[in-house]
């Protein structure tokens, strides 16, 4: 077989399964769209142990309102469930998630999730088409076509991107002079060691912050960033500052938040020039 039968195979195939999902979806029969959602709310929130592992997140009770029996249901977080919760306080609002007829099978999100079509797939199969079209392109008329193929439609859909890209960090440096201030603790440590397959030895470190913002809501939540020296903190006395009208979105240091939203920025305005720099080099190639 030829690369160019080859790369028409692929894109033949490709083709069929994001029509199959397209019409999946259509017909509301995908399963996503079979999926049961309901809002929970976390009413208890237990203290993870000092030296402990990140593993599953911070352990919590959730109940939610059965929609189909209208009776009152409590889960917990133990296991594989979705979202690892990282930000947890009683009263915050948590997605549920179970198949139709399997409440057993729940899975858990941070916050509570719309009604989706299930589209994800149908559409990734199609960006895969669209990949086979610009190497049977390449192959075909020349490599430069590969540049172009690629080059071009990114540049645009980056470019397209880009004041989105600056209105968030305006938006966010927004956010950051709006922040309340309290002080908190770093309650626990959390330490994973993992070891790969040719038996390097990783550790994480996961300190555990705790602060009670001024209407008295008391928040647990890991502090993965920001935060000098993280293996030795605990105990350690901190700064937070938090967002009232989310309280998961906290930070030690604003100033450092305002620098990632600028590099954010500076990255995509060069992710747009290099991309359409690989345009023009690959359409004057030709």
């Amino acid at each position: 077989m030829s690369w160019e039968d080859f790369l028409a195979l692929w894109c033949v195939v490709w083709a069929v399964l994001a029509l199959v999902g397209y019409g999946m979806a259509l017909a509301g029969v995908t399963k996503a769209q079979r999926i049961i959602r309901y809002t929970g709310r976390i009413e208890q929130v237990r203290l993870p142990r000092h030296g402990g592992s990140r593993t599953g997140g911070i352990a919590v009770v959730i109940s939610y309102r059965d929609a189909t029996s209208d009776e009152e249901v409590t889960v917990t977080n133990d296991g594989e469930r979705g979202d690892t919760i990282t930000s947890a306080w009683e009263g915050r609002e948590i997605g549920v998630s179970h198949p139709r007829g399997r409440p057993h099978a729940y899975r858990l999100s941070s916050i509570p999730e719309e009604p989706s079509r299930g589209l994800g797939w149908p559409t990734f199969a199609l960006l895969l088409v669209y990949c086979g079209l610009v190497a049977l392109a390449a192959v075909g008329w020349g490599w430069p076509w590969a540049l172009i193929g690629l080059g071009g439609p990114s540049a645009v859909l980056a470019a397209a991107h880009l004041p989105g890209t600056v209105r968030a960090k305006n938006h966010r440096t927004e956010e950051l002079a709006a922040m309340d201030t309290v002080h908190g603790r770093i309650i626990a440590v959390l330490k994973d060691v993992t070891v790969d397959q040719d038996d390097h030895t990783m550790t994480t470190i996961t300190p555990v912050v705790s602060f009670t913002t001024h209407e008295g809501t008391v928040v647990t939540a890991h502090c993965t960033s920001n935060l000098p020296d993280p293996a030795d903190s605990y105990s350690r006395d901190v700064t937070v500052h938090y967002a009232p009208c989310d309280l998961a979105d906290f930070t030690l240091d604003r100033a450092a938040e305002r620098r990632g939203e600028k590099l954010d920025v500076v990255l995509n305005a060069l992710t747009v020039v290099v991309l359409l720099a690989t345009t023009l080099l690959g359409m004057a190639m030709l």
